[in-house]
């Protein structure tokens, strides 16, 4: 493959005329800071000062929490700190707790990868900062200005050099390794969405060298050969744009062990010292990299290599007394007792409820569906539902028709439309054709899915297609087996589930923090394990997220699963409970297995159709009732999958393609 061509930011105009000011006003601002703070350690330098830089927790311009950032030089090393300003967030639902939980102690420049530049025509700039684990802190929104001078001051002190394919990255010090360049396929920002284009493709050439050249050299005597035939297979796929990253990266992880422990950066490590040191890592060795450990079924006989703490909940018993049994899935008979003579749900709390701990039968989901996603609303009538339903379908047919009139001599001038398609017909190829729905050639259930996804496309052109879509919408028509109310249907969930695409990896970097978060409330040891182990971006619980554990269920069971999720009963964040409670079934094997983050990965993509659903549930439940108040705190506003609040005119992470290149 071609490599990627670079520019210095030398050639930059935006550049030439803000390096001088950048420099002298930097040096004012350290002059100042130096003369007026005691709160830098010994030796440390503040070069770049801005205040009023904030971000968005939530979807709404009108929701920010506004703080100062920092570019802090110590030896040879540079820092970047954002601290938000107590006390001051724009809305009252923003707690200082929520503040906190954003908050940037002390990043090296070691641990970035990349740094995007938005540049809006309407709006104000922001970048957003990528870290070698591939993670993206929220986007930093500069209201007045100071994003020429940011870049300048980092041009000063380290390596900083601009992506040909997209000018407004800055691949940060990019030394050219070959063997860092492989791993620019399984940086996640690049893997989730699609809709950003060609260049998201184009830049898996972009190859940051997070470490200096000896440890890459030590990696790449270490490493097996399996690992060195990876390399090449990831080498030979980069120019396959519709190849599925955001799913098989976590499984393609595990072949290249050793380059990805030294590319997981601390996301979430919190810096006990305030200092500015360099960060320690601890290595581990492995006798065979390549043989993924196996999972006995029963763990309590796994063997304890070292003393596991003992978990401060007493995980077994509180199960016990706050995890209720599973019941039997709602079916007719009991369902026609929650409707009133014209169809509407005279109890949706009491019908949530009951769907929370026994499901559906198959049979009725064509029914409750809808008003678990919120399509239908409860208090609909069947005439209603039905009046809906036909006007619905109009809509549907119009705008499929947009699609279906694009002609091949149009096609040919339509970028996206080519790449989008391309990608839906890749997919609903490999999306559950181990299912007689989706089973055998020239399947009609499988060209509805590509139909849908292709008509979504342009519903949400903003977002477009990404890949893990067709998993989440492949159960929804298999219970709906209509190809109109199987879309609105899809819109409604991904109403909720769409902030896992964004480009930004909003979404997705929300619902992982507050994981951290929850196990830091309910497992201490286990947290401190986490971060001991270098863990703490949970990016081992990836896919889990991105598509609601699609991939480590059953068929069944999966679609038994969502429509417990769906209920938002306890909470609208069971998800990220059974992510808890999964890794607290296993956490003597974890610990006391000694699992670094490249074993841990491995482990958690074995246990893939070994997990007890009904198990989990029942402690995702004790555990949401345990964390109560605190856990609901720890969660950020508008995480996913949140409906979003307020006007939808006030919408902030759209995700238009209108920055000035």
């Amino acid at each position: 493959m071609q490599e990627t061509e670079l520019h210095d930011l030398s050639d930059d105009p935006d550049y030439a005329a803000s390096i001088q000011q950048g420099s002298a006003s930097d040096m004012m601002r350290s002059n100042s800071s130096k003369r007026s703070s005691s709160s830098e350690p010994e030796g440390a330098e503040v070069v770049y000062l801005k205040d009023n830089v904030a971000i968005h927790p939530t979807q709404f311009a009108s929701e920010r929490i506004s703080g100062r950032l920092k570019l802090i030089k110590q030896g040879s090393s540079l820092f970047i700190t954002w601290i938000p300003y107590k006390g001051q967030t724009s809305n009252a639902r923003l707690s200082e707790k929520d503040s906190s939980l954003y908050t940037i102690k002390a990043v090296p420049f070691t641990d970035v990868r990349s740094i995007r530049r938005h540049t809006p025509t309407l709006g104000w700039q922001y970048i957003i900062v990528v870290l070698s684990s591939g993670l993206a802190f929220p986007p930093l929104y500069f209201y007045n200005g100071g994003v020429k001078e940011f870049l300048a001051t980092i041009k000063q002190h380290v390596l900083i050099v601009r992506s040909l394919e997209d000018a407004n990255v800055f691949l940060v010090n990019d030394f050219q390794n070959p063997l860092q360049r492989t791993l620019s396929s399984l940086e996640l920002p690049r893997a989730v969405p699609i809709a950003s284009g060609a260049s998201a493709y184009a830049s898996t050439g972009e190859s940051p060298s997070y470490e200096n050249q000896e440890r890459a050299a030590r990696d790449a005597h270490n490493g097996s050969s399996s690992i060195s035939q990876n390399v090449r297979r990831q080498r030979q796929k980069s120019n396959d744009p519709a190849r599925d990253l955001s799913i098989q990266v976590l499984e393609k992880f595990s072949l290249v062990t050793r380059f990805a422990r030294e590319t997981t950066s601390q996301l979430f490590r919190e810096n006990q010292s305030n200092g500015f040191g360099a960060v320690e890592r601890k290595n581990y060795s492995h006798s065979s990299l390549d043989i993924p450990p196996k999972i006995p079924k029963d763990t309590e006989e796994v063997p304890i290599q070292s003393t596991v703490p003992s978990d401060p909940l007493e995980f077994d018993k509180l199960t016990l007394v706050w995890g209720k049994p599973r019941q039997p899935p709602l079916g007719f008979e009991e369902w026609s007792t929650f409707l009133d003579s014209e169809g509407r749900v005279m109890d949706s709390k009491a019908l949530r409820k009951r769907i929370f701990y026994g499901g559906v039968e198959h049979t009725l989901r064509r029914e409750v569906w809808p008003l678990l996603l919120g399509y239908h609303t409860y208090d609909s009538t069947y005439e209603e539902r039905e009046c809906l339903q036909y006007n619905k379908k109009l809509e549907y047919e119009t705008i499929k028709r947009q699609w279906q009139s694009i002609s091949p001599e149009q096609a040919k001038r339509f970028t996206k439309f080519r790449e989008r398609k391309g990608l839906i017909d890749k997919d609903v190829v490999r999306t559950d054709r181990s299912l007689s729905f989706y089973d055998g050639d020239d399947n009609p259930n499988v060209n509805i899915l590509g139909d849908i996804l292709l008509t979504y496309s342009f519903y949400n052109f903003d977002l477009g297609y990404c890949q893990g879509m067709s998993d989440l919408l492949s159960p929804i028509l298999f219970v709906m087996e209509d190809e109109s109310e199987s879309f609105w249907c899809f819109v409604a969930l991904m109403e909720r589930l769409g902030p896992n695409f964004n480009r930004d990896q909003s979404g997705m970097h929300s619902q992982l923090f507050a994981l951290s978060k929850l196990i830091e409330i309910l497992d201490s040891p286990l947290h401190n394990y986490f971060k001991q182990n270098d863990c703490l971006n949970y990016f081992f619980c990836f896919r889990w997220i991105l598509i609601q554990f699609k991939r480590e269920f059953e068929f069944e069971k999966v679609m038994r699963l969502w429509e417990v999720l769906w209920t938002h009963y306890l909470s609208e964040h069971l998800h990220l409970y059974a992510c808890v409670a999964i890794l607290k079934r296993y956490r003597k094997k974890i610990m006391g297995e000694q699992m670094d983050f490249d074993t841990l990965l491995k482990f958690i993509n074995e246990l893939s159709g070994r997990i007890d659903l009904d198990a989990i549930l029942r402690d995702a439940e004790a555990l949401c009732i345990c964390a109560g108040e605190n856990g609901a705190a720890s969660i950020p506003p508008g995480t996913p999958p949140s409906l979003p609040l307020g006007n939808e005119n006030d919408m902030l992470y759209s995700q238009h393609d209108d920055e000035v290149l």
